[in-house]
């Protein structure tokens, strides 16, 4: 569940710099910003919202900052701002995420 806003990543060259926020009962929505949009923004987005439905998350809105980011860092990314967002940052599941996370 998202509790507050938060941030991961940053906006250098091959990150990405995602804000999550609640966005309750809208589902999820994806502002992205990426000079690769036309060629990836489909696979970015497809990776951020599985990341969030193996994360639980059903409502949030995002701000997306891609700076030519691969799979696992927009994955890792992800899994970061939602932890930050729910501030449960001291108790992740890390057998869990591995679960999903092939």
């Amino acid at each position: 569940m998202i509790k507050k806003q938060a941030i991961a990543g940053t906006v250098e060259s091959s990150d990405i710099q995602i804000i999550i926020d609640q966005n309750p009962n809208k589902g999820i929505e994806v502002e992205l910003n990426s000079s690769v949009a036309k060629q990836y923004g489909r696979r970015i987005r497809e990776v951020i919202e599985e990341t969030l439905k193996n994360l639980g998350i059903q409502d949030a809105k995002l701000v997306v900052e891609d700076k030519g980011a691969l799979d696992c860092t927009i994955k890792a990314r992800t899994i970061a701002v939602v932890h930050r967002a729910a501030e449960t940052t001291k108790s992740i599941d890390w057998e869990a995420i591995e679960e999903w996370n092939v």
